[in-house]
């Protein structure tokens, strides 16, 4: 069982990077807006009940895969609603079933974010598309995270199209 988990900030890629990724893998995509959706339909974003259904679906995906031995990627954007430990949690769940996480970290510039908020793909996720709540977020401190592990692999979005860096992937896991 292989774990690729995909973060970085709000319109980084992970979405089309992780789908490019899928094809080439054949593995499916665990799109985290998915949860975030599931949960914000019942609870307000960040609320406690949000927070944990959002963890409890996170552990069942994760321990149900890891009982099957099902590969997939997984899309992150670190948020100061997440509880710190769930990531390693999660890591653990997947280490001890026997298989492997490969954490990939995307990287882009404040100003490449900015721009790609608008872009009209985000909103069919209902993904966050205004900088100002954006920029307001980032002030207040909702896009704070520590904790992650170290990533296997960076990948900088400006100057690699998701093709390439799908492709990239790829080949660290077969390093």
């Amino acid at each position: 069982m292989l774990i690729v988990f995909i973060y970085g900030p709000a319109a980084a890629g992970k979405y089309t990077i992780g789908l490019a990724l899928s094809k080439k893998l054949d593995i499916p995509l665990f799109h985290n807006h998915l949860t975030v959706d599931l949960a914000s339909c019942l609870f307000e974003f960040g609320s406690d009940a949000f927070r944990t259904l959002r963890a409890d679906i996170w552990r069942a995906a994760f321990r149900e895969s890891a009982k099957a031995d099902r590969s997939f990627i997984f899309t992150f954007h670190p948020e100061a609603t997440v509880d710190q430990s769930l990531v390693d949690e999660l890591a653990k769940t997947v280490e001890d079933s026997g298989g492997s996480i490969f954490f990939v970290e995307l990287e882009c510039s404040r100003a490449t974010v900015l721009e790609r908020l608008e872009m009209g793909s985000r909103k069919l996720f209902g993904k966050l598309t205004d900088p100002v709540l954006y920029e307001e977020i980032d002030a207040s401190g909702g896009f704070e995270y520590g904790g992650l592990p170290s990533p296997g692999l960076r990948i900088d979005t400006e100057s690699m199209n998701p093709t390439e860096a799908a492709k990239a992937i790829v080949d660290a896991l077969v390093e």
